[in-house]
């Protein structure tokens, strides 16, 4: 890992922990927390005072380039609150810059009916 590489990694992690010390979801609005790699995007209904997950989409399921992907996941995860019962949440973009990606998943996510 080169040094550019470990601070971009380090500079992320601290936004990540700056946001999630500010956002908590619960069974009623769950967090709606962003993770991408390289090649994948996913996204998981997190109950925080639980410690469970109530409902997630992968990339992997879809397939595709990430901005398609990240669309993709946001369409099923909004899908997937509804059938769970979930009608908002509260967004945790994970340390990640709100564009590209992560802004597609969100507004796929609002277009399927789940409010943030």
């Amino acid at each position: 890992m080169t040094t550019a590489t470990a601070n971009k990694n380090i500079l992320r992690t601290r936004r990540h922990a700056r946001i999630r010390g500010k956002v908590a979801g619960t069974a009623a609005r769950p967090r709606l927390a962003v993770y991408r790699s390289n090649r994948f995007v996913s996204v998981q209904l997190i109950d925080d005072a639980a410690g469970k997950t109530l409902a997630a989409a992968h990339g992997r399921e879809f397939g595709g380039a990430q901005g398609a992907q990240a669309k993709a996941v946001g369409e099923a995860i909004a899908k997937r609150a509804k059938e769970a019962g979930i009608e908002t949440a509260v967004f945790d973009r994970g340390g990640y810059h709100y564009g590209a990606q992560v802004a597609a998943l969100a507004e796929a996510a609002r277009t399927g009916g789940l409010r943030f």
